[in-house]
């Protein structure tokens, strides 16, 4: 019969018992703590630099619906519904919130930065950020960003084209210069956008969202360079459907296609894409 090893069993049923007892004082300070009411609210907004959409107000507002958090004890507050509420904010992208160990509510708010300006046919309008997300116009600002009209109104999103419009929002959004002349875009037929600008009354034709970074270069190098010979109102259509070329079209000029007696096309060399 084997002898047995009564200290290791005094050691097992004494760590046993000590693991039991931090377990205890575990859960009574769980409970403790669970009973301890809120102290306070921080909330702390991230994401857009330039536009504040959503604001702290905002944020407590949510939060302290329909009864104010603090006071009251932490066990009676569901962080998880809290995060879910808040997220329903169209200006939210992500939310997250804990208590620290002061017994303050820590809210952390991902803001949703938009991109660009939307007008639908049917007149509604609205802003849509990198992850074609719609967000509602909003009281407090209004967004210095491009703004695009003639987006077909449908139930059906049609992503092919809002991606367009987002690329092209973002090169221009980039282009401190652009940005400054882009007055509005317009989506025209089979999904072409033409470009109306700030200073010159012409049109800018520049066609589907294709090359669109390499179309906006030619743009920026015409302008640059070209209308310093030309001036700014001799054309009243700059066209950029043509690969590596700018097009002008006078007034009362016939439009022919670029291999014929266009009245100014300006073939691009690579260091005048680079202005």
């Amino acid at each position: 019969m084997k002898k047995l090893n009564w200290k290791q069993i005094l050691i097992n049923t004494a760590w046993t018992l000590s693991l039991i007892g931090v377990l205890v004082l575990l859960g009574a300070a769980i409970r403790q703590k669970n009973n301890q009411r809120v102290k306070g609210v921080v909330v702390d907004i991230k994401g857009a630099e330039k536009h504040m959409f959503i604001d702290e107000q905002d944020v407590l507002h949510i939060v302290n619906d329909p009864a104010p958090v603090i006071g009251r004890p932490m066990r009676g507050i569901s962080l998880r519904k809290l995060e879910t509420r808040v997220k329903t904010n169209p200006w939210v992208s992500n939310a997250e919130m804990y208590f620290d160990n002061q017994r303050v509510l820590q809210v952390s708010i991902v803001e949703r930065e938009p991109v660009a300006r939307i007008f639908e046919t049917n007149g509604q309008s609205y802003y849509v950020d990198t992850a074609m997300h719609k967000m509602p116009l909003s009281t407090k600002l209004t967004a210095r960003i491009p703004v695009f009209t003639g987006f077909p109104s449908s139930k059906v999103k049609d992503t092919g084209l809002l991606k367009s419009v987002i690329l092209l929002s973002s090169l221009v959004n980039a282009d401190s210069f652009l940005t400054a002349q882009i007055a509005q875009i317009d989506i025209v037929l089979n999904r072409q956008f033409e470009l109306l600008p700030v200073i010159g009354d012409h049109v800018v034709v520049f066609g589907d969202s294709s090359d669109a970074a390499d179309k906006l270069n030619r743009l920026k190098a015409f302008y640059q360079s070209a209308w310093l010979q030309h001036g700014m109102n001799t054309y009243k259509i700059i066209s950029l459907q043509y690969k590596g070329q700018v097009v002008g079209i006078k007034e009362n000029t016939k439009i022919l296609p670029p291999d014929n007696n266009i009245p100014f096309q300006i073939p691009l060399t690579s260091k005048q894409n680079t202005l």
